[in-house]
């Protein structure tokens, strides 16, 4: 066995053993989607940066066509047992000048650093140095967040639009899927959807509706990361517990709480680590992949970007746009549009950072 699959073998193993000695049950299936999606996102080569990347400039929405599959597939799923059930919730938010403003960063972000949150996690995994520099300002950015967010939506908003909550599960479901579908024919404009993304969608929708069965909550990526910049930022000594958000039951519960018992990180520690094990085995390791200053700043910027804005906008490509569009929460859909003006501002950035 070659050595860098052995050793993503071993940090994989190593974490199931930590998981399984938490009380939680689910967190091994928690940690066994999360790995599945990360090793899918590498064999399947999909990514959500270069789908607004290539709409914005070649004009060719096929590749954002086919991720709009994920919510469309998981939607199903979400909205009935959520509904239904109190084992179950939905990511819904509301829809103001904070989920514009925020949107727009992170799409500045996401196009400076060369990756999302879960494109992030993958590139970082499969061992991009731009992305180990992206990732803890990722988590830092998502701190400073928190510390604007109480100020944040006090802006104007027109509040939570929920499709289920207004016209009941069904029809919530049927209108979610109706605007799902809408937009896909927007973005194909009669084109045909590109046969290989479409089955990358497929798989990643289904492995997402597996992750929420098991975890109880949609998808989310950068909460995730988050908690990980507060922790770290307290074991450094800084007191984050008068600022109003981490102040709540709810936060300061996360910060005490072991990271790994928390379903969005645990879910992104897999998702990185089945990165890594799909690199090894394709023998796709991109530690050695040098990178210049500028470029370093540039992950640096866009990490710092993508978490605040994150935080503003209530999450990112997955927990704001799939699992928020997927919950029959319109500001899901908002969300892709906010994030377009930032992505376009972000790509006439990108020489300046190599």
């Amino acid at each position: 066995m070659p050595r860098g699959l052995l050793l993503a073998a071993l940090a994989a193993l190593a974490l199931l053993v930590r998981v399984s000695r938490l009380p939680d049950p689910m967190l091994p299936a928690v940690l066994g989607f999360g790995m599945a999606l990360g090793i899918a996102f590498v064999w399947l080569d999909f990514g959500f940066t270069t789908a607004f990347r290539v709409l914005l400039t070649a004009r060719d929405g096929r590749p954002l066509a086919a991720s709009l599959v994920i919510p469309a597939i998981v939607a199903p799923v979400i909205i009935p047992l959520a509904m239904t059930g109190d084992a179950y919730s939905r990511f819904v938010a509301p829809i103001g000048v904070s989920l514009l403003v925020g949107a727009a960063m992170f799409g500045v972000g996401m196009q400076i650093a060369n990756g999302c949150g879960s494109g992030t996690l993958v590139a970082a995994g499969q061992g991009s140095r731009r992305m180990a520099l992206t990732l803890p300002a990722f988590a830092f950015g998502g701190v400073l967040g928190t510390l604007a967010l109480p100020a944040a939506l006090a802006w104007p908003s027109f509040g939570a639009i929920d499709l289920p909550d207004l016209f009941g599960t069904w029809r919530g479901l049927a209108l979610t899927e109706l605007l799902l579908g809408l937009c896909a024919v927007l973005l194909l404009r009669g084109a045909r959807p590109a046969p290989a993304k479409l089955r990358a969608g497929l798989l990643i929708g289904a492995l997402a509706a597996g992750l929420f069965v098991v975890s109880g909550e949609p998808w989310g990526i950068t909460m995730g990361l988050t908690v990980a910049g507060g922790q770290a930022l307290r074991a450094l000594g800084w007191d984050l517990t008068h600022a109003p958000f981490w102040a709540s039951d709810g936060a300061r519960a996360l910060l005490d709480a072991p990271l790994l018992a928390m379903h969005s990180a645990l879910s992104d520690a897999g998702l990185l680590v089945g990165a890594l094990l799909a690199a090894a085995a394709r023998g796709r390791l991109r530690f050695g992949t040098a990178i210049g200053a500028r470029a370093a700043l540039g992950g640096v910027l866009g990490g710092l970007l993508m978490g605040f804005g994150a935080r503003l906008s209530f999450g990112c490509n997955i927990g704001a746009f799939v699992s928020g569009a997927a919950s029959g929460s319109l500001h899901g859909f908002v969300w892709l549009l906010a994030v377009l003006p930032g992505c376009w501002l972000g790509l006439r950035l990108r020489p300046w950072f190599g």
